[in-house]
């Protein structure tokens, strides 16, 4: 597949060496109704397709990227950008980096040498005495604060930029180093633990007081792998638009914590926590409480995948087969599995509350792992987007508001465009 999507629409369908999108994603896309879109099929401006095992016409990407090239004004879709990436693939309910499946690589790759795939540069951990005194700067500033573990991260990521002088640096040699100093910084202002080693040893006793044995180490060092990426993600756009404006690598990271920080990205992660835990004892009534109010389950369905997470299944699969920790916690998640209508199914965030729950991990753990996962990715997508022309996310505004002159005082109809 040669280019990517943001999440407001599902992957494309790649056939013949070409990516191919439903008459709907078209519409959506033109900002028309679907009638215009077959009217552009009549007037030939836009030509359509059969593919066996699709239904519907299919509309080549490279001519609706045309069309929307020869369309003065922009419609408002929230598009501003085709954006091409070589990071992550999503088809068919699989996830891959750069060609490698990420479930292989969970069970077989650290999380270092997942980051270094997608940075397609190694992972050096800092050496110099600036790095090593901005790593020091930070962790002290916040390790007297008390505070979720997403906001001491993004505090420790602003003031190790500001401690840096040459943070504006956008070669991949100083883009990479800085980010594995974020990361370490990070890792170290949630709390007291070890400063060597790899991610996972280093983060797992900052999270919870239960002993680290190699197997949850691999566990932890799985969901990061599992989480590093996701395509362009909320987070990974705002990652790339700071980028664009040639923001520095603390920059993008800080831009991707802000949209990581909401109810509908990093904040699911904690409100899946949250129904997991109240489930512990009675699943079943959790869940017949949730259909009797028609809740939404926290934790399930996922606007990209269509039958299943594979990041969820690895984990849950992996927890599956722990021993130790919380004991209820395996039996409550079969149980919600288990009961799950038909076209739902748990996802990376019910899976990452499952770890934290099982493991006795503070409250904001699973989202804590989410975020520090994510800093990889957003940090690939800024090497990416330091190679492209500055500034190239600008949409064009729609104005809907009081136009000037248009009658007694600025207000009222008169001198609308026609």
């Amino acid at each position: 597949m040669t280019r990517a999507h943001t999440r407001r629409y599902p992957t494309p369908i790649h056939h013949d060496g070409r990516d191919y999108l439903t008459t709907e994603q078209v519409a959506k896309m033109l900002g028309v109704k679907v009638s215009t879109v077959y009217a552009y099929v009549s007037r030939g401006r836009l030509s359509s397709r059969r593919i066996d095992g699709h239904d519907g016409s299919m509309f080549p990407v490279d001519e609706v990227d045309g069309l929307l090239d020869r369309t003065r004004h922009r419609p408002p879709t929230g598009v501003a950008e085709r954006i091409r990436t070589q990071l992550t693939f999503l088809h068919g309910d699989r996830l891959h980096y750069r060609g490698h499946d990420v479930v292989d690589l969970s069970r077989t790759s650290s999380f270092e040498d997942v980051a270094a795939l997608l940075w397609d540069h190694p992972w050096i951990a800092p050496s110099s005495p600036a790095d090593q005194r901005a790593i020091g700067v930070a962790v002290r500033r916040v390790a007297g604060i008390r505070a979720r573990g997403v906001d001491r991260i993004r505090l420790a990521v602003d003031l190790a930029g500001a401690r840096d002088p040459l943070r504006h640096q956008t070669d991949p040699d100083a883009v990479t180093t800085k980010a594995v100093s974020v990361i370490a910084a990070a890792v170290e202002a949630l709390g007291d633990g070890p400063s060597e080693g790899a991610v996972a040893q280093r983060l797992w006793p900052r999270l919870t007081d239960e002993p680290a044995t190699r197997r949850t180490l691999a566990l932890l060092n799985a969901a990061l792998v599992l989480l590093a990426d996701h395509d362009l993600s909320a987070g990974a756009v705002a990652a790339r638009v700071a980028a664009s404006a040639r923001g520095s690598v603390y920059a993008v990271i800080g831009a991707g914590l802000g949209a990581f920080d909401g109810p509908s990205h990093g904040g699911a992660t904690t409100l899946a926590y949250r129904f997991l835990a109240g489930a512990l004892d009675d699943p079943t009534a959790a869940l017949a409480d949730a259909l009797h109010t028609g809740t939404p389950i926290p934790g399930t369905g996922h606007v990209i995948y269509r039958h299943s997470d594979p990041r969820a299944e690895e984990i849950i699969h992996r927890l599956g087969a722990m021993g130790a920790g919380d004991r209820r916690v395996m039996p409550a998640v079969r149980t919600i599995v288990d009961h799950l209508g038909p076209r739902q199914f748990v996802n990376s965030d019910f899976a990452l509350a499952a770890i934290a729950l099982r493991y006795r991990m503070s409250p904001d753990a699973a989202e804590t792992i989410f975020a520090l996962a994510r800093m990889v990715g957003w940090t690939a997508h800024a090497l990416e987007e330091y190679r492209e022309p500055r500034l190239r996310f600008r949409p064009e505004g729609v104005y809907t508001g009081i136009r000037p002159g248009s009658g007694p005082g600025g207000h009222g109809e008169g001198t609308a465009e026609r």
